[in-house]
């Protein structure tokens, strides 16, 4: 039976109680519609208390547009949350674009509609994923920007898929002398035509106008395949005079995909105590600005 839009099947109040600090040991799954007739798969992490005002992060996982879903975001979402965030991670569909940025971006203005009791009355909202879902991320961002709606406290980008464009040397090195590769693949099947390449929404890279944007936090890894590509975005944001963040995780060969595993950090995840550092500094540094 569908809900509401601005219905939880369980209640905030329903979510595991969490020690200061700590990872709920039971995220919470539900489902939310965003539009009529439209159905969402979310899960919850974290858990305000009374008169507490959390960061609320919509998060999307990554899979490279072929694969994917809830689990496999299960890491990032921990790590945000243990930074203090209420994250509602989103099983956007895995068909072509327009569809999943639509339907992100159906979540977070359900998120805006339910920030007070999610994360506390003026919570901030933010937009995070990784690989994949850092694409939808930043298209989500974009969309926001040229809506002027909901007003965004700024985005994380984890090895954000931004460009088409299987040629930059990251890609390269990370893939060798292979004549195809995962991300190829991908964009092949979210991609519907050569149109699409030029969308901003399809690919953040391709965006012209880049002012209105949030602040920006980017984390890469230095032999990530999806390394020269973000930073070039983020070199794109400064150049445009927003505040960008960047991050270089140094000798860790299983940047990525550590993101990707079924298993929440930081077990799964070498850097997982510094991205939960970086989250910190975000949320911090973000905190009194005022919205985009």
């Amino acid at each position: 039976m569908a809900l509401p839009p601005d219905s939880l099947s369980l209640s905030p109040d329903s979510l595991p109680q969490a020690a200061p600090g700590a990872v709920a040991s039971q995220p919470c799954d539900s489902t939310i519609e965003v539009a009529p007739g439209q159905e969402v798969a979310v899960r919850l992490y974290g858990r305000k208390k009374p008169g507490q005002r959390l960061p609320l992060v919509v998060h999307f996982h990554g899979g490279a547009f072929t694969s994917g879903g809830l689990d496999n975001g299960c890491t990032v979402a921990a790590l945000l949350e243990g930074a203090g965030a209420l994250v509602v991670s989103v099983a956007y569909p895995l068909t072509p674009f327009p569809q999943p940025v639509d339907t992100g971006y159906g979540v977070l203005k359900w998120a805006y509609r339910n920030r007070a009791r999610l994360a506390g009355q003026g919570a901030l909202l933010y937009l995070a994923g990784e690989e994949a879902g850092g694409n939808l991320a930043a298209a989500v961002s974009l969309m926001a920007r040229d809506q002027s709606h909901p007003p965004l406290a700024g985005q994380i980008l984890l090895s954000p898929m931004l460009d088409p464009c299987a040629g930059t040397a990251s890609l390269r090195e990370a893939t060798g002398d292979a004549t195809g590769c995962k991300w190829a693949e991908g964009w092949r099947k979210f991609l519907r035509s050569p149109r699409d390449a030029e969308h901003p929404y399809a690919v953040p890279a391709a965006a012209q106008r880049l002012a209105g944007l949030p602040p920006t936090l980017i984390l890469v890894g230095d032999t990530d395949p999806m390394r020269d590509e973000a930073l070039a975005y983020a070199a794109r944001l400064r150049a445009a005079g927003l505040p960008v963040t960047q991050h270089v995780f140094s000798k860790n060969a299983t940047w990525p995909d550590a993101l990707l595993q079924q298993q929440p950090a930081p077990a799964g995840c070498p850097c997982a105590g510094a991205a939960q550092a970086q989250f910190d500094l975000f949320f911090e540094s973000t905190r009194t600005a005022e919205p985009a």
